[in-house]
């Protein structure tokens, strides 16, 4: 009996009582699903294993007090052979106590399903498009893309254990004004002049620009002798300005192809892998741009003035309307982000169903105007398209802000960190905060193995859980004969409970779009297993002296917790494998690994 199981009897009475009319006013469409009448843990392990509000959530609307509303809920529950106890409390909670047995079903329920344990079809049907990460390939990525790496791909991984069809999208900035002061700090960097004030610093811009020379010079091309002036229009037929010229369009041609694969090789190494590598100048070779201002135009929310063409964005909530083409015929940046939505939506493949993106903090102000162009598409804003926004990230060590890269000048990379702590360290800190919170990360207690450092302590769990097991295979004791109904010890029962909860967390961390529950899980488990280790044994540890001649009661449990019997040895042994298993499904999700010894 678990508390989805719970929750779904729960459910099943009230419904029962409201078609045999004892449920006052309430009516069947004012029953909750399973879902949301979820039971919860009690924080006083005194009022039972689990505890449900239903009574309270229903109650007022029945037209009956809630503790009269609970009274047949509980009566029928205690039908119920799996649960020892019902009580009600207060102003009418429910308080479920379960028999050992049925609380110890949950052991079963993760061996026999294994890694697949926690998964379900709650989102099947749905493809949702994954929009992070997405740095401009204009440098190496740094912390604040780090994180949205971490978090990104932890989120697609629990999205698609509850069912959903993920699309990992990575959308490269790859035309537009970031790109010229890109290519003008590597001619810069080249002729060894300082970088332009606009421009790009850190020793990765040398690097780039004397890889661009040498690959020139192996193709016979003399980059260097190539017109820094030029009036003329680049590959895409644009004009180039002042300062442009065909020596910076060779370097950039060469550089940005050179700063994707570093960035995709950093991507790779960090153990994310994106099914779409989208390029924005794409939009315009496509003719995705086109499409999407017809749909509009078709839609009769665009209009002319000043010469430029504008979308209604203020019509669906923006706080004004905005251009999509300029009075000089260039695309706006927004033109490029309409145009970009509309492809997620109507590709021929996967077209998304969601469109989420996660973008960093400085993009707030992009909220209203990408809903208001997802409404001007005929499209439902927060259902077709939702926004995350991410918080800034602050590294620490002894003490101090850690600020400078060697690569990269005054910003600390994925390469910095991973180098720092490696990766495991690195993505389940950046994942086990909500990403909308500000994240201080100390590289001293990263690199520890103490408990203060979250990764160590719950990969330890896995670590320890590994050694029981071989500690139980050298001392002879095995799985046969297992009693799971002699669980029954409070230390026991705190981690079955803990093990229920997998379920429910994972499925809230998927419809929250919180990865960082399944981290935060996985500690509470360690916890609960840490603390059972200390007191109960697989492998029997004789009684000493001492403990023998106390008290009666204190002697007898020291006897099931440290020498105890066959059947009860074996059904611990059993919940240590459920232990392990769960906290390597957890640690799955995250993409951290789960050491067999540390």
């Amino acid at each position: 009996m678990n508390p989805q199981a719970l929750s779904t009897l729960i459910v099943s009475i009230v419904t029962e009582l409201v078609n045999a009319g004892k449920a006052g006013e309430l009516t069947a469409d004012m029953v909750p699903t399973a879902q949301k009448a979820a039971v919860m843990r009690p924080k006083d392990r005194a009022h039972g294993d689990w505890a449900s509000n239903i009574a309270l959530q229903l109650g007022k609307r029945a037209g009956m007090q809630p503790r009269a509303f609970a009274e047949p809920i509980a009566e029928k529950l205690r039908e119920n052979d799996g649960i020892a106890s019902v009580d009600i409390a207060g102003p009418g909670f429910i308080n479920i106590t379960l028999n050992a047995a049925a609380s110890a079903q949950i052991v079963d329920e993760v061996l026999q399903q294994g890694s697949s344990f926690g998964t379900n079809t709650h989102l099947a049907g749905r493809t949702l498009n994954l929009e992070f990460v997405s740095a401009n390939p204009t440098g190496p990525i740094h912390i604040g893309g780090t994180r949205w790496a971490a978090v990104g791909d932890s989120m697609a991984r629990v999205l698609q254990a509850n069912g959903a069809d993920v699309v990992r999208e990575y959308y490269f900035n790859d035309h537009g004004s970031q790109i010229d002061r890109f290519a003008k700090s590597l001619v810069a960097a080249a002729h060894n002049e300082p970088v332009p004030a606009d421009g790009y610093k850190g020793s990765y811009i040398n690097e780039i620009a004397s890889t661009v020379i040498s690959q020139a010079t192996a193709d016979g091309v003399d980059i260097l002798s190539l017109p820094r002036v030029d009036d003329g229009v680049n590959e895409d037929g644009e004009p180039l300005g002042e300062g442009d010229s065909a020596q910076r369009e060779e370097f950039r041609k060469r550089a940005v192809p050179l700063m994707f694969d570093e960035i995709k090789k950093s991507m790779e190494e960090f153990r994310v892998h994106f099914d779409v590598y989208f390029h924005e100048q794409s939009l315009y070779d496509d003719g995705e741009v086109d499409k999407a201002l017809a749909k509009l135009r078709e839609l009769g929310v665009v209009y002319e003035k000043d010469g430029a063409t504008w979308l209604r964005t203020t019509d669906y909530g923006d706080d004004k309307d905005r251009v999509l083409i300029r009075s000089n015929g260039m695309p706006s940046y927004f033109c490029s982000d309409v145009a970009y939505y509309f492809n997620k939506r109507h590709r021929a493949t996967k077209p998304a169903d969601t469109a989420i993106y996660m973008l960093g903090a400085d993009h707030h102000g992009y909220i209203g105007r990408l809903m208001a162009a997802a409404a001007a598409f005929g499209d439902k804003p927060q259902e077709n398209m939702q926004i995350l926004i991410g918080q800034l990230v602050n590294i620490f060590k002894n003490g101090e802000v850690v600020r400078m890269s060697k690569r990269a000048g005054n910003i600390v990379t994925i390469d910095d960190l991973v180098d720092a702590v490696g990766v495991d360290a690195a993505r389940y800190s950046l994942a086990r905060t909500s990403y909308n919170q500000t994240l201080d990360i100390d590289l001293d207690v990263l690199t520890s193995h103490t408990n203060e450092n979250p990764v160590y302590y719950v990969q330890y769990a896995h670590a320890r859980s590994c050694a029981v097991d071989r500690n139980a295979q050298a001392a002879g004791v095995n799985r046969d004969g297992a009693d799971l109904s002699l669980l029954d010890l409070k230390d026991d029962e705190e981690l079955l409970a803990q093990l229920a909860l997998y379920r429910e967390v994972l499925t809230t961390a998927a419809d929250l779009r919180e990865p960082h529950r399944i981290a935060h899980y996985l500690e509470d488990l360690a916890g609960a297993y840490h603390t059972w280790y200390a007191k109960e044994r697989v492998v029997a540890m004789p009684l000493t002296d001492a403990e023998k001649r106390g008290e009666q009661q204190a002697v007898e449990l020291l006897e099931k917790q440290k020498n105890p019997e066959p059947a009860r040895a074996a059904a611990r042994l059993r919940l240590n494998d459920a232990v392990r298993q769960v906290v390597e499904n957890g640690l799955a999700l995250l993409a951290v690994s789960a050491p067999e010894k540390m």
